[in-house]
């Protein structure tokens, strides 16, 4: 097909994320933000990538309709804009797409219909992924609209490990099921190890450490996420930024009975204040470290706990995988984080995991092994790219119907 670009969308409730990339060879055309949607501050910074130029509006941008319209202004300041005929689609990052949606889709009012039903299991993300969807459509209506789905990829789980152990019938008639998060990430990385093992995605067993504000690990067997740490929501799991990940139910009961708080204050807690933040006031892991170097208790308990839970889950992938090819981090602090890598295996040599010192202190932007030579195991950072992730999932779509 002649159209050969994609414009990725990711839309939250104040705020668009935008890349244009044209899929001949995955080159990024144009990158940019809106941000502060609905307020006088608002902000669209703009960068087009072929001469490294980056533009900066501020001033009130009312709604998501105008949000469009300003990018698309950008774009074709650049000669690429939303009318472009060689545009092909456009892709959305959808949170939450249940177990309906296991692939991406083409949008329509039926797709359109079951996002919104979704919306109570994902009350923060899904009614802005709508937003978007629906103001791009109203801008470009004979355009291919794609929907990529964050909980796609972990469909493939087996009831085994998405079923929460309650009555079933409670369970099917609210939707309570794991779900899983991260899901373009956990697709996009653990396809990219396989190949930098010199191994097809079918071939390979991979953990998925996507350690960033949010945080989830995954256990990918063949190419199949067979399991996933985040649940119904993304507060499962791992100790995050904010998020306290896992915790014993009764703690929210006991919170309510004994504390006296309300259902919202506790969720708003085990939400935006506890993971690293509730542990010692900073949920970023490098102000973290330099409070640990300078002596700081509480920021060294925090790390900690951060580590042995991330411990767990590792060892736990591995008794559902059985074999291990390679254990990957990726995202923020899984990418840039050395000494959270080291921590992460440290001492788990009898799994055959180790990091060589010099190779994981080595920042860089590709992928690239950070296990010694000969580790049965091994051990690797990959950046994520869920952007080029959605592009490809949208492009392939569109170019399998066109």
């Amino acid at each position: 097909m002649s159209a050969t670009r994609v414009l990725v969308l990711n839309s939250g409730s104040s705020s668009v994320k935008y890349q244009l990339l044209d899929m001949r060879d995955a080159t990024r055309l144009a990158v940019g933000l809106v941000e502060r949607i609905g307020e006088q501050t608002s902000r669209l910074t703009h960068t087009c990538v072929g001469t490294g130029a980056t533009r900066e509006q501020n001033g009130p941008i009312a709604d998501h309709d105008a949000a469009l319209k300003a990018l698309s202004e950008e774009l074709a300041r650049d000669g690429v804009g939303l009318d472009s005929p060689e545009l092909a689609a456009i892709g959305h990052r959808v949170v939450h797409g249940g177990m309906f949606f296991t692939e991406p889709t083409v949008v329509d009012d039926a797709v359109l219909t079951e996002i919104e039903r979704l919306i109570p299991v994902a009350p923060l993300h899904n009614p802005a992924n709508l937003t978007g969807i629906r103001t791009a459509m109203a801008l470009r209506p004979d355009l291919p609209q794609v929907a990529v789905f964050d909980t796609a990829f972990h469909t493939t789980m087996p009831e085994a490990a998405a079923r929460y152990a309650i009555d079933v019938k409670i369970a099917d008639r609210y939707r309570v099921r794991r779900y899983g998060f991260h899901g373009t990430s956990h697709a996009y990385v653990s396809r990219t190890a396989a190949k930098l093992l010199g191994r097809a995605p079918e071939d390979v067993n991979v953990i998925v450490l996507h350690l960033g504000n949010g945080a989830s690990a995954s256990a990918v067997r063949g190419g199949r996420c067979v399991d996933t740490s985040m649940g119904l929501t993304p507060l499962e799991g791992l100790v995050m930024g904010t998020r306290s990940g896992d915790v014993d139910p009764a703690v929210v009961f006991h919170l309510q009975r004994v504390g006296g708080m309300s259902m919202d204050e506790v969720d708003t807690l085990l939400n935006k204040r506890s993971g690293l933040f509730g542990l010692c006031g900073d949920n970023d892991m490098r102000e973290i470290q330099r409070r640990i170097d300078e002596g700081d208790r509480e920021a060294a308990l925090a790390f900690d706990i951060y580590i042995h839970r991330l411990r767990k889950y590792i060892g736990a992938y591995y008794a559902v995988l059985g074999t291990v090819d390679a254990v990957v981090f990726t995202a923020g602090v899984g990418e840039n984080a050395a000494r959270v890598r080291e921590a992460a295996v440290a001492g788990l040599e009898g799994l055959g995991l180790a990091v060589d010192a010099e190779r994981n202190a080595v920042r860089a932007d590709r992928a690239r092994l950070i296990s010694p030579d000969g580790a049965r195991t091994a051990v690797a950072v990959v950046p994520t790219d869920e952007e080029l992730e959605i592009a490809t999932q949208t492009y392939a779509l569109v170019g399998k119907d066109g």
